[in-house]
């Protein structure tokens, strides 16, 4: 999903119809420009978490069990993010803020357990494909499963999901996400059967998303969103009450799944954007956790004298991602000498240092550290270090004999002032060259989508949050057929070849090869430049345990692995 916004259409994955993004998917990235210059020391106190393998399959200690655990130790602990919540409505909520809310009030088939990017079954007894062609998908449920109002959740429920989210198609909905999907079958009460259009291996992942959230056939509406504030679910928790300024949840004594639930209750205090508020409230005392939206200075800040306050930051590896992207239409960067150019000059560790300040890491790659696939292909093609010869060569080899005149485009209403200081940074290091001239320009968030979808724009940003944590949700949204990008980029091996044959391998660490293909193929066609890859941070009152669960690559915040100690 694109940040900081929904989704337009993927065929989670993030811009037309297969816009995704998490959790697209819209806030505010927690890596922030540093802007203050006294607060660029070295973050020498931060905590590190250990670095959690990617699971090929469940840990049988995370199979806790269904029960409320009877030794929690804390009442309502209150978390502090600076996102809105844009939806409590499972059909409509396609945004990091929304999608806290669904991970916790409703139950998927299926859930990414803490550490794994391979899901297992939740609301499911049991889920696999049962066709050599991974077109059919069926799942056995639970016994005894009820919503949190004790309605029981059966597999006509299922399916209402499913087919209410595509029928409300709502443009701010994940209802993109399951383009694929042909028809949801209920054969009897437990048994849901996917009947899928084309081969799709992913398909588990996406309904183990904030997408898969079930919802109850005799509460919803099939045919409309829910216009009051309530949702109910089966998950671990019930939605007590949501306004624009905090959302309160109390353990759901009627969840029966695999979550051990540590706390009696969280609330989740909304800061809307209000960084300053957000750090005042937290070096106050009155929140426990600051999940999402706390800038870099303040971060440094915390981190640096927030030992007095009680305060510990913690940084955990995140799946976010920035690129330039480049218009192939644009008669000055449609030119594949302009963008290598470009390539060669790119000084990712210098951005990361001075505008980012280590809050986020240089990315040589469409695919993420951390998720299976990953490869180094813009490294090895272009170098991590600045070659203004290699950029004049591929200017001048191309006929460009005279500075190339280039304006990067952004828009801070959505993606903060950082971004205006990460292009204004990558200008300069341009101009510095001598071989372009460079400037920055910025818009609403409105006129930007308008002016790229008019081909307006020759280079401008996008950052990314997956909606599932695979290869195929940060490529086949972006090369594949419907280019959330907007760019003009197609490529006949990737579309007509490696993403249906990726699509349909069931084990998906035997699409390694294939996904560092097309990725080599991406870096000799450059129509984007990956920039970076945020970490992800939290900052918690020294009393707080859990937290480490809530920073992995699948990107879902567990209330319920938060505790005092």
């Amino acid at each position: 999903m694109w940040l900081l916004r929904a989704r337009e259409a993927h065929g989670r994955t993030a811009v037309d119809a297969r816009v995704s993004g998490r959790r697209g998917r819209s806030a505010q990235l927690a890596s922030i420009a540093f802007r203050d210059p006294l607060l660029r020391g070295k973050m020498n106190n931060r905590k590190l978490l250990p670095a959690l393998p990617v699971a090929t399959g469940l840990v049988a200690a995370l199979l806790t069990g269904c029960d409320v655990s009877t030794d929690s130790t804390s009442s309502h602990l209150v978390v502090g993010m600076s996102d809105s919540v844009l939806s409590v409505d499972p059909a409509s909520g396609y945004d990091p803020g929304s999608w806290v809310v669904f991970n916790n009030v409703f139950q998927s088939l299926l859930s990414f357990p803490r550490g794994s990017t391979e899901p297992q079954p939740e609301a499911a007894q049991e889920c696999s494909f049962i066709d050599e062609d991974t077109k059919v998908y069926k799942c056995i449920l639970k016994d005894g499963l009820k919503f949190s109002n004790g309605d029981p959740l059966e597999a006509d429920d299922v399916k209402f999901t499913f087919d209410r989210m595509r029928r409300i198609n709502d443009p701010n909905g994940p209802s993109v996400m399951f383009q694929a999907l042909k028809r949801v079958e209920t054969p009897d009460r437990k048994t849901v059967v996917f009947r899928l259009k084309s081969p799709d291996a992913t398909f588990p992942s996406k309904i183990a998303s904030g997408a898969g959230s079930i919802v109850g056939r005799r509460q919803y509406d099939p045919g409309s969103l829910r216009r009051d504030s309530r949702a109910i679910g089966s998950g671990p928790y019930k939605l007590d009450s949501f306004d624009n300024r905090e959302a309160v949840f109390s353990v759901n004594e009627n969840y029966k799944g695999t979550a051990k639930i540590n706390n009696k209750g969280i609330v989740l205090r909304f800061f809307n954007g209000d960084q300053v508020a957000f750090k005042r409230a937290l070096l106050r005392g009155d929140v426990d956790v600051a999940y999402r939206g706390l800038q870099a200075p303040d971060i440094a800040d915390i981190d640096l004298h927030g030992k007095k306050q009680g305060l510990d930051v913690v940084e955990g590896t995140g799946v976010e991602v920035q690129h330039l992207v480049f218009n192939l239409k644009d008669p000055v960067v449609g030119h594949l000498a302009v963008r290598k150019a470009i390539a060669y000059l790119l000084d990712r560790d210098d951005l990361i240092k001075s505008v980012y300040h280590d809050t986020a890491v240089p990315l040589y790659s469409t695919i993420p550290t951390g998720i299976v696939g990953h490869s180094s292909a813009f490294f090895d093609l272009y170098g991590s270090t600045p070659s203004k010869k290699a950029a004049a060569e591929a200017l001048a080899n191309a006929g460009f004999l005279e500075k190339v005149r280039l304006t990067l485009w952004s828009t801070p209403t959505r993606y903060g002032a950082s971004t205006d200081a990460e292009l204004a940074s990558i200008a300069q290091q341009l101009n510095a060259s001598g071989l372009f001239q460079a400037d920055v320009k910025s818009v609403k968030f409105e006129q930007y989508e308008k002016d790229i979808l008019a081909d307006k724009y020759g280079v401008y940003v996008k950052a990314w949050v997956p909606d599932y944590p695979d290869a195929d949700n940060f490529t086949a949204p972006f090369f594949g057929p419907g280019n959330v990008l907007n760019n003009n980029y197609q490529n006949s091996t990737i579309i007509a070849k490696i993403i249906p044959a990726t699509a349909a391998e069931r084990n998906r660490r035997e699409t390694e090869d294939q996904y560092r293909r097309l990725q080599t193929i991406v870096a000799e066609d450059l129509p984007v430049l990956p920039v970076w890859q945020s970490k992800q941070y939290v900052v918690v009152k020294e009393a707080v345990r859990g937290y480490e669960y809530c920073l992995d690559a699948s990107t879902v915040f567990r209330f319920w692995e938060l505790y005092n100690a």
